[in-house]
């Protein structure tokens, strides 16, 4: 999605959940924000139990994923001090 749109996949001086951010209005948000604006609260759109029951673990994997590129992002940064 954020490729095919030419969003950059992250920006460390970026907020990552600030809707009320310029970026964010302007629509310019990296791919990694685009998690926090819309696909973290997918679970809770679901219309049916069915679907948010599906939903509950596939927002896990995305936490996790967010959670280790966060992770790698900043160990990335801090070896370049």
């Amino acid at each position: 999605f954020g490729g095919a749109r030419s969003r950059a996949l992250y920006d460390p001086d970026a907020p990552l959940s600030d809707p009320d951010a310029p970026m964010f209005q302007e629509g310019k948000a990296t791919t990694l924000n685009h998690f926090h604006e819309k696909l973290l609260l997918l679970p809770e759109l679901m219309k049916t139990k069915t679907g948010r029951e599906m939903a509950g673990p596939r927002r896990a994997a995305m936490v996790a994923f967010l959670e280790t590129f966060q992770r790698e992002a900043l160990d990335d940064f801090e070896s370049r001090l």
